[in-house]
């Protein structure tokens, strides 16, 4: 439980990377396999500050929780 599990696969290119936690309360991080090594460390680490912030518990938009990313 509460594990972070990365998937690698081919996701249309204006998309780096998304996480869904699944039922087990565990998150998976999906990465877009077309990226740069590099693109793809910066896209786990984006995404697993979602998960530290607790963006998933949060009654906001995908929209204005990547805004307060910036």
């Amino acid at each position: 439980m509460n594990e972070i599990i990365i998937r690698m696969l081919t996701l249309p290119p204006s998309v780096r990377a998304f996480t869904l936690p699944d039922p087990q309360g565990d998150y998976n991080i999906y990465v877009n396999c077309a990226l740069s090594a590099e693109q793809q460390k910066k896209s786990v680490q984006h995404e697993t500050l979602h998960i530290k912030k607790g963006d998933f518990n949060k009654a906001l938009t995908a929209a204005q929780i990547e805004r307060e990313m910036k």
